[in-house]
């Protein structure tokens, strides 16, 4: 095994990842679905409605509980699911932030493509990301 597979590994195993059906459900109830994929991404494949965009360079500084720079509203108690292409750097992500103090951070298995490819509401992409 490849020293990236065993930190991918290492990083999902904290992790109670869930599929597209499960997240829409998580989103329907109060979770936030962040969307870390680059711009060009967006733009070519779309993006989940109801979403927030955070590029990954600014993620931990933007959901951190305690940081002065978090989105309103995030807490300990929050329930983030963390997307991105297909499932692999969301793992990795998310466990960042439950180090950083979300305990109940996980992040999209198959990422956005699994979540179209079930056939779930996609928007036109492109939205700008959060300062």
């Amino acid at each position: 095994m490849s020293a990236i597979d065993t930190f991918l590994s290492a990083a999902r195993s904290g992790l109670d990842r869930v599929g597209p059906a499960r997240a829409r459900e998580l989103q329907e109830a109060g979770a936030l679905l962040v969307d870390i994929r680059p711009l060009a991404n967006r733009r070519a494949e779309g993006e989940i409605p109801g979403s927030v965009i955070v590029e990954r360079i600014h993620l931990e500084w933007r959901l951190a509980p305690d940081s002065e720079w978090r989105l309103p509203g995030v807490t300990p108690d929050s329930t983030v699911v963390v997307l991105c292409n297909e499932g692999y750097s969301s793992s990795l992500a998310a466990a960042d932030l439950q180090r950083l103090g979300l305990p109940k951070a996980t992040d999209l298995e198959g990422g956005f493509r699994a979540w179209a490819a079930a056939g779930l509401p996609v928007q036109t992409g492109g939205s700008p990301a959060v300062p």
